[in-house]
């Protein structure tokens, strides 16, 4: 069966250096989490990858700008950054057309030139959506100046995945301070604080009145829905009962959301998830090199889950291919 991976992430040198060029506050993690390994991992777009993947029983990687995407640069050097990156990614998949699809990264502190970048990496490098890192420093995506980055995805029919950030200053110190350094950024980060950033990101946009107005918008969470899933009756009754929305959390969740895995192999989330959002909008992903582990996990994860074959196709390629376009 083929399997494709919608989180697979990248990192080229150009834009090490201008998260080092760009001013405070720096996210903390790249410095660990990005070396070494990863870090080779990371910039490999050629044979290295694919036979990792070969490993893994992956056939088809969907590439991405890691984590914190290019959210903190300023907006002078974002949109020529974010045409650099979506070129590479280009490249990589004209070079392996079987082998990897991609998602935008957009420069989000310049508002007017994300919907513009969107377009082009759409429409002229045949991306298949973009990659969002939560917030742009203080701005939420819920904000009105990325109105028109939203309103352009929806436009174009194609999905904006929203990815774990790690939370600015002043919340890692109130929230996840006081251990110790190394506790602390983890705790912060994939400890917890990301996957609170990305799902409040998406609860954001539902209680702003996002879905409302686009209601055809399409968001991704990965971690098996960023942990707001899980809560999706206590937070739904009460936004419910204190906003004037069209439809509750639990309809935006069948029918504005997505959600993969990012390599968490628990047949657990995944049946939660699946009674919340049906079979229809599960996606598979790694979290490549992140989550790369050998012995072929993936496609084994893949096989033992309890999905009937119709449910497990979509998992593994077919719902992907429907919210994209691109079936065969």
């Amino acid at each position: 069966m083929r399997l494709i991976a919608i989180e697979e992430h990248v990192l080229p040198d150009f834009v090490r250096d201008a998260w080092k060029a760009a001013p405070p506050p720096h996210d903390p993690v790249s410095a660990f989490a990005d070396g070494g390994e990863n870090g080779r991992r990371l910039a490999d777009l050629g044979d290295g990858r694919i036979a990792l993947m070969d490993e893994q029983g992956v056939d088809v990687q969907v590439l991405s700008l890691t984590t914190p995407g290019l959210h903190n640069l300023p907006a002078e050097t974002a949109g020529d950054t974010a045409r650099r990156v979506n070129d590479l990614i280009a490249e990589a998949c004209a070079r392996h057309p079987r082998r990897f699809q991609g998602l935008a990264a957009l420069p989000t502190s310049d508002p007017d030139a994300a919907p513009r970048e969107l377009e082009r990496a759409v429409r002229e490098l045949g991306l298949r959506g973009a990659l969002l890192c939560g917030r742009t420093r203080e701005r939420h995506l819920d904000h009105p100046a990325l109105r028109p980055m939203l309103a352009k995805a929806a436009e174009l029919g194609v999905p904006l995945f929203i990815h774990p950030q790690t939370p600015p200053p002043a919340v890692r110190e109130a929230s996840y301070g006081g251990i110790d350094e190394t506790a602390d950024i983890a705790l912060a980060a994939f400890g917890l604080g990301w996957h609170y950033e990305a799902g409040l990101e998406w609860v954001r946009l539902a209680a702003a009145g996002v879905f409302d107005e686009l209601p055809t918008l399409q968001i991704i969470l990965g971690h098996w829905g960023e942990v707001v899933l899980f809560y999706l009756e206590r937070t739904s009754t009460v936004l419910g009962r204190a906003l004037a929305l069209e439809r509750s959390l639990f309809d935006y969740a069948r029918q504005n959301l997505y959600v993969t895995g990012s390599g968490m192999w628990s047949g657990d989330y995944l049946r939660r998830c699946l009674a919340i959002v049906g079979p229809e909008r599960l996606l598979f992903s790694t979290d490549f090199p992140y989550q790369y582990r050998e012995g072929g996990e993936p496609r084994r994860f893949l096989e033992k889950i309890p999905l009937d074959e119709t449910s497990r196709a979509g998992f593994a390629h077919a719902n992907w291919e429907r919210l994209t376009g691109t079936a065969a």
